[in-house]
């Protein structure tokens, strides 16, 4: 018997992983979401064969991690390009910053920083009209005791525990989304539905968030704030989360369409640095 107080059961779906993938190993990270990618050297130009498998696991697992691998701009920048066309944050005041190269942010944090960028359960600059696909974060420098790591949560696995009664009532509704709440004025200011439909899984993901969701637009406030607080917990639930480790040289490869996430600074004075890169996206989010 399913006792559960969560909602459904969230189906878990068993991977023939040695008949999908022959080029690069895939290893499930938890149950609903992540997989570490190995046998894979992204210092190099990737076959034919590795990035269509790649792009296939990045799809089916939304994100994926990789281990032991010290790239430098040019290695990060070719390889998420595979995914589409590198973009510049929309954010007018950020606490990551900027590099010689307009496509890669810095997101260094040390004994002098009094935030850090995430860390409440986010997608990436859902704010914009068209929001980034995806982010690829690489980190070099970790701190010396573990600490730092990002959390990942499924939007799927968080919709599929709704009730159909809650499926019922989300459907059609659109919520704000206010890029000036994070990043001050000149941001941008979007509407987005509540119920999404991912453009390639097909596969539908709850689509609002602690950082950028201001309102329910359909609804009087006080019936939006009860909605969106149980949401957005709803959707960090431990139940179809999981917190990757960071490692020296690991990178975390994240689809903002299906996943959230948030990052935990239980580190200071300790450094944690590395860089970033976003995959533009090309439409805004599909009603579901």
């Amino acid at each position: 018997m399913f006792t559960s107080t969560v909602g459904a059961p969230i189906h878990a779906d068993k991977v023939d992983l040695n008949k999908d993938y022959r080029s690069i190993k895939v290893s499930p990270y938890s149950p609903h979401i992540g997989a570490v990618i190995t046998d894979i050297d992204l210092t190099k130009e990737l076959s034919q064969t590795q990035i269509e498998e790649v792009k296939r696991a990045f799809i089916q697992f939304q994100v994926l991690f990789f281990r032991d691998q010290k790239i430098n701009f040019d290695d990060q920048i070719r390889f998420a390009s595979h995914f589409g066309s590198l973009g510049q944050h929309v954010g007018v005041n950020t606490i990551s910053k900027g590099t010689d190269n307009p496509l890669v942010r810095k997101f260094h944090y040390d004994e002098n920083s009094i935030r850090i960028s995430g860390e409440n359960w986010h997608s990436d600059q859902s704010c914009a009209p068209f929001p980034p696909l995806g982010s690829m974060l690489y980190n070099h420098t970790l701190p010396p005791n573990s600490g730092g790591d990002t959390m990942f949560a499924s939007t799927y696995a968080a919709y599929e525990a709704l009730s159909d009664r809650m499926k019922s009532f989300l459907k059609g509704l659109t919520a704000t989304h206010d890029g000036t709440r994070v990043f001050g004025p000149g941001t941008p200011i979007s509407t987005h539905p509540i119920i999404v439909r991912h453009p390639e899984s097909q596969r539908l993901g709850i689509y609002v968030n602690w950082d950028f969701t201001s309102h329910i637009n359909e609804l009087p406030k006080n019936e939006s704030d009860a909605i969106l607080k149980f949401l957005y917990r709803h959707i960090g639930r431990d139940e179809w989360s999981c917190r990757f480790r960071w490692e020296e040289n690991s990178i975390a490869f994240w689809d903002n369409r299906c996943a959230q996430h948030k990052a935990i600074w239980d580190y200071w004075p300790n450094v944690r640095s590395g860089f970033r890169v976003q995959i533009e996206g090309s439409m805004s989010p599909i009603p579901g």
